[in-house]
């Protein structure tokens, strides 16, 4: 009897313990907000498409910056500091636009944003490690993953709702979402800081040149670009999605968040459902399936000029590129057992190609003036996950 009052005991801990990581998970689906922020604030100071997305560009680029450093900091610090220092920052970022839209104030306010996701994205997955044996950690990490999503998904529903008024919005508008995700992000704060959670020994510290010469190992470098390709059309279609909606439909603003949503519904959608079909189908007829419905999706998105050939394309484009980094990213960690952390701090600063795919689909949109250009960046990124998928190994 006292075993079994033990056993159920140590579940309840576990469960308390798991609620407030997978608030974190949440919290890092803010980072998903820039798109649909970046076109309200294109349509507010009148941008061009290059001008707007250096939004997205600048929360992406400090990933660059940040996660080979986040990595040797939790070696020093823990890995749940190093989560509440992300969180911190995160919250402060939804603070900023509150204080005005300009110019600046959205480009510091982004940045913060793209820092402490950065610092999160490196440091939470590890955490998880603490709480969960082995054999779960996969399945436990996919749900966060969809958790997440559900985050993204909310984000143009909110600034809809706030913009309409639907919801109070206190004079700020569709600015006034921030505020909604500022109080989570407190919220998660305090759960956190407040839940125990005994950590392993740290990890002896690496160098940064040691990690970044890992990219010299072939095959860690083909997934360092599939991760920027996977971030990049992500990113992309979260942005771009709604200018498509516009040019080819005469669309509102706030009728063209209907792509941004329709995406992030059919990436929820995508993530709940990887985790149960990876279990069964091997990594590369997945990654190719998944490829084949991306590269799809391109192709509705550049010839559609109805609603529904296009809300199909942004929903292929989302649900095939939903389970993309689990795969890369578990492909590059196995082949590496003795470097994981280091790898880990490298696949995340991938996500680099938030930053320069916006950029580069900007350029090509203005050039041509259509979104045409946009698309086309996209579809190269989706062919290079084809030629990834030759890469995989067989499982």
């Amino acid at each position: 009897m006292k075993n079994l009052t033990s056993s159920n005991s140590g579940q309840k801990v576990a469960i308390m313990q798991i609620i407030p990581v997978m608030l974190c998970f949440f919290t890092m689906g803010f980072v998903d907000l820039v798109g649909s922020a970046s076109n309200s604030v294109k349509h507010d100071l009148s941008l061009t498409d290059a001008e707007a997305n250096l939004f997205p560009s600048m929360v992406f680029f400090w990933f660059l910056i940040f996660s080979v450093p986040t990595s040797m900091l939790m070696n020093k610090i823990g890995r749940k500091k190093t989560v509440l220092i992300s969180i911190i920052v995160t919250a402060v970022s939804l603070i900023i636009p509150i204080f005005g839209d300009s110019y600046m104030i959205m480009l510091v306010s982004f940045s913060l944003l793209g820092i402490g996701n950065a610092i999160m994205q490196t440091s939470l997955n590890p955490l998880v490690s603490n709480l969960i044996s082995n054999d779960k950690l996969a399945s436990t990490l996919t749900f966060g993953q969809f958790v997440k999503a559900i985050a993204s998904f909310l984000a143009p529903v909110l600034i809809t709702c706030c913009s309409n008024s639907v919801l109070p919005n206190f004079g700020l508008g569709w600015r006034a979402f921030f505020l909604i995700f500022a109080a989570v992000s407190f919220l998660s704060i305090a759960l956190l800081a407040a839940t125990p959670i005994q950590e392993e020994k740290p990890d002896s510290v690496t160098g940064f040149k040691e990690s970044i010469k890992l990219l010299g190992r072939p095959f860690i470098l083909l997934c360092f670009i599939g991760i920027m390709c996977h971030v990049g059309i992500d990113v992309g279609t979260n942005t771009t999605g709604p200018r498509i909606f516009k040019e080819q439909l005469a669309m509102s603003e706030d009728d063209a968040r209907l792509a941004t949503e329709i995406y992030f519904i059919a990436r929820t959608i995508g993530c709940f459902l990887g985790g149960f079909l990876l279990r069964y189908v091997a990594p590369r007829i997945f990654f190719a399936i998944s490829a084949v419905l991306m590269l799809i999706g391109m192709g509705l998105l550049s010839t559609g000029t109805s609603l529904i050939p296009l809300c199909c394309g942004v929903a292929l484009v989302g649900f095939g590129n939903s389970n993309i980094f689990s795969v890369i990213f578990s492909q590059a960690l196995v082949s590496t057992p003795n470097e994981k952390n280091e790898v880990s701090g490298l696949m995340i600063m991938g996500l680099i190609g938030g930053t320069i795919f916006p950029l580069a689909m900007g350029l090509a949109s203005d050039a041509v003036n259509s979104q045409i250009g946009a698309i086309a960046v996209m579809t190269l990124g989706v062919v290079y996950l084809l030629f990834y998928t030759a890469k995989i190994k067989k499982a």
